[in-house]
């Protein structure tokens, strides 16, 4: 998905959450936060959906297995969310590498998006406002979860291939026969 459908996606997101993040006292946290949880779940499920045995699958050898990408997945969202929270990363294992097991990456994935919570909890309107450093430039708090966002909905992107490849219904299209 490209940054512009993605960024045309978050934004139809948002707005249809309007209605109950306008009763929050904090609606453009709680509106960007839905659509990472939207992703988180799709995320998660994917893991839990696709067969141990095919974590090492990989479509081509210059990608990602599909368990390395839900390792890649952890990984960054430590990284990503500990910048939001101008803080170091909790996380110092390279989860990519060093999980293999459906149960192990399941439970990275699932520390990784409790960290990444544990910071959007903590985020409101005003503070998403506050600057950090992310990738050598200042950005608001609030754009660097987006970022994290973006980069979640981009791998999951990856891990729908993966699932259809191998004939599973993906997350986001579950009852919809797709």
């Amino acid at each position: 998905m490209t940054l512009v459908r993605w960024v045309c996606s978050a934004v139809l997101v948002s707005l249809l959450a309007v209605p109950a993040a306008a009763q929050d006292a904090n609606p453009l946290t709680a509106s960007t936060k839905g659509t990472y949880e939207s992703v988180k779940t799709y995320i998660v499920k994917s893991a839990e959906k696709m067969p141990e045995e095919q974590y090492g699958f990989q479509p081509t050898p210059e990608v990602r297995t599909f368990g390395q990408l839900l390792g890649h997945i952890a990984n960054a969202n430590y990284m990503i969310c500990a910048r939001a929270a101008d803080e170091k990363s909790p996380s110092t294992e390279n989860i990519e590498k060093t999980k293999t097991t459906k149960a192990d990456l399941i439970a990275a994935l699932n520390a990784a998006f409790a960290y990444c919570d544990g910071v959007w909890a903590k985020t409101t309107d005003a503070s998403g406002m506050e600057v950090v450093d992310f990738f050598n430039r200042k950005q608001p708090r609030i754009a660097v979860l987006s970022f994290n966002t973006a980069h979640d909905y981009e791998h999951y992107g990856n891990l729908v291939t993966y699932l259809r490849i191998k004939g599973i219904v993906p997350p986001s299209s579950e009852g919809r026969g797709m």
